[in-house]
């Protein structure tokens, strides 16, 4: 029990530093990570679903996510023209052109996991790229830091309310993830909006208090939404993690099935009241 209590507690600290340096430190770390997390979420997505089924048409998707991150990061960092990032259709209509050589339907029928990967990891990453830089090209981080505070101060939140008051209580959806209560939902709420509340504050989230407020609320609910949906895909394929490459805690998609609801869901906001 303590050495994976100190396995946990190793790994989650390297993680949060790897986030962190992806983060802060330069575009080029960032886009690193990024590359990292789509190649590594949408190949556990895959495993879950198919198996070691079409291996050509899954590499042929993770390229085409990556190359997607790549034109949309250069449009972005270096001033090209918008429709630069048209070109993502070229490997994109590989990916589909490709089922025309699979022989039964069966395998055809898996198509439908390689387009769902796509638009379920790849187009929330994707699109990250216009989170961090500005119209400018500048790029900063920090407002997608304070994002992943939200979203964990969200799930610190869900855990303790939850492990205190939930255990009895009423469930969230019981017949999707048994451990999820209505009382952790709540924590969730009230963690995620005291910490969007205290950036704003602080000034290290330069929006107004109130809007801060109505950021960490929805990016929560939605956060929520992302973890169900997750934990759906795990339960149709029976399998308790997505993967196992974060020692102690599953895969990445594990980790980050909040933040592609949450995270999108707040940029959207912020455009809505034209604050990004």
């Amino acid at each position: 029990m303590k050495s994976n209590f100190a396995k946990r507690t190793i790994s989650g600290i390297c993680f949060i530093g790897i986030m962190l340096a992806g983060l802060l430190v330069n575009k080029y770390l960032y886009a690193l990570l990024v590359l990292f997390m789509i190649a590594v979420m949408l190949h556990e997505f895959y495993g879950m679903n198919m198996g070691i089924q079409l291996p050509v048409q899954r590499v042929l998707a993770i390229f085409t996510a990556l190359c997607g991150f790549i034109l949309v990061f250069c449009v972005n960092s270096f001033h090209l023209p918008l429709h630069f990032a048209a070109l993502i259709f070229v490997p994109l209509s590989a990916v589909m052109i490709s089922s025309l050589y699979v022989k039964d339907t069966e395998s055809f029928d898996l198509y439908s996991y390689i387009y769902t990967g796509i638009l379920y990891i790849a187009v929330p990453l994707v699109l990250s790229n216009y989170i961090v830089f500005d119209r400018e090209g500048n790029f900063n981080g920090l407002l997608m830091l304070c994002f992943f505070i939200i979203i964990w101060a969200s799930d610190v939140g869900a855990y303790c309310l939850g492990s205190l008051l939930g255990k009895n209580g009423k469930k969230l959806f019981p017949s999707i993830s048994p451990n999820k209560s209505w009382a952790g939902y709540w924590g969730g709420l009230l963690f995620a909006v005291l910490a969007a509340l205290i950036m704003s504050l602080t000034g290290l989230m330069k929006f107004p208090w109130y809007h801060s407020i109505i950021l960490g609320a929805i990016m929560h609910v939605f956060g929520v939404f992302g973890d169900l949906f997750e934990s759906l895909w795990k339960r149709k394929c029976g399998v308790k993690d997505s993967g196992t490459i974060i020692p102690g805690h599953g895969g990445l998609l594990d980790r980050f099935d909040s933040s592609l609801f949450a995270i999108p869901i707040g940029a959207v906001y912020l455009l809505l009241v034209n604050l990004i």
